[in-house]
């Protein structure tokens, strides 16, 4: 049996990172001679090129950004091999990069991550807070939190706990406009749509088991729920925003909450990883750590 070239494959994991021979060879401390012929290898290999090549630009081709996601796979496997073997031996230590959303990042998991590295002082942290959705594969991510319903992917994806949401609006929106009486009437105003679930419904449920589905129709449209704050304070429309981004203004009387009487279907907090199921133990425990933190969190605020 024929082993893989798994340093070919390591290599061109390298440079479809860095979309550049040169850049890989920096990287891995090895001459471009080296990162050449080991693509040259794996291409002949493959039977198929990986790059498209011009004097200024490298660019994967069909096949190259394909097997890209799988030489990724292959190169963080062998890094995690080698990084359990060690954390083993010793104190878990090492840098674990982590995504989650603008608010609730800061909000939330800084502060978690703060107790944690005060438990575990080798350990760093590198946290990229965005609510743009992240390719955590490509982007070398070990953990990812996010709040949506997700779909069917080869990531491994834990659910911590439910999300509660309020339909809502300022108190002179509702005097301008009058208060929608049922979900159906949304479909008559400028309700604000979140960027990263495009053309997602909103589905109404009431305690005499009535379902309706709803999409929004407005002229705003952003991937940051905080960014909707400042439209709804100008009474300028409708939104859905958790209730850790509105609990405050609906407490403060800056805006409150529409369809009362209407239960709106949760999201739900989830713990995403790599498909590997292969980690360093630092990863591991920090995983334990925000499962059990939200987890809690969660049912407090429940």
């Amino acid at each position: 049996m024929k082993l893989p070239d798994f340093e070919a494959w390591a290599i061109f994991a390298t440079v479809a990172e860095h979309r550049s021979f040169s850049g890989a060879a920096e990287s891995l401390g090895v001459s471009k001679a080296t990162i050449s012929k080991a693509i040259t290898r794996l291409e002949a290999s493959l039977g198929t090129s990986l790059f498209h090549r011009t004097s200024r630009r490298l660019t994967l081709t069909e096949a190259g950004h394909t097997l890209s996601e799988h030489a990724q796979r292959i190169l963080a496997e062998g890094h995690a091999a080698e990084e359990t073997a060690h954390d083993a031996a010793s104190a878990p230590a090492g840098l674990i990069r982590v995504a989650a959303p603008m608010t609730f990042g800061l909000s939330h998991v800084a502060p978690a991550i703060a107790e944690f590295m005060a438990a575990h002082p080798a350990v760093q942290i590198d946290l990229r807070l965005s609510d743009a959705r992240v390719d955590i594969v490509a982007a070398g991510i070990d953990i990812a939190l996010r709040i949506a319903d997700l779909p069917d992917s080869s990531l491994r994806a834990r659910r911590l706990a439910p999300i509660a949401s309020h339909v809502i609006a300022s108190p002179g929106y509702v005097v301008a406009h009058g208060r929608p009486r049922h979900p159906a009437d949304l479909a008559e105003r400028d309700v604000f749509a979140y960027a990263n679930v495009p053309n997602s419904a909103w589905v109404f449920r009431n305690a005499a088991g009535e379902e309706v589905s709803v999409r929004p129709n407005g002229r705003f449209t952003t991937d940051s729920g905080d960014a909707m704050l400042p439209l709804l304070r100008a009474g300028l429309g409708i939104a859905r925003l958790p209730d850790f981004i509105v609990d405050a203004e609906i407490a403060a009387g800056r805006l409150e909450v529409l369809l009362a009487d209407w239960t709106i279907q949760p999201t739900a907090l989830h713990l995403v990883t790599p498909p590997s199921a292969l980690r360093p133990v630092r990863v591991e425990l920090l995983i334990e750590f925000l499962a059990e933190r939200f987890r809690q969190l969660c049912a407090a605020r429940a």
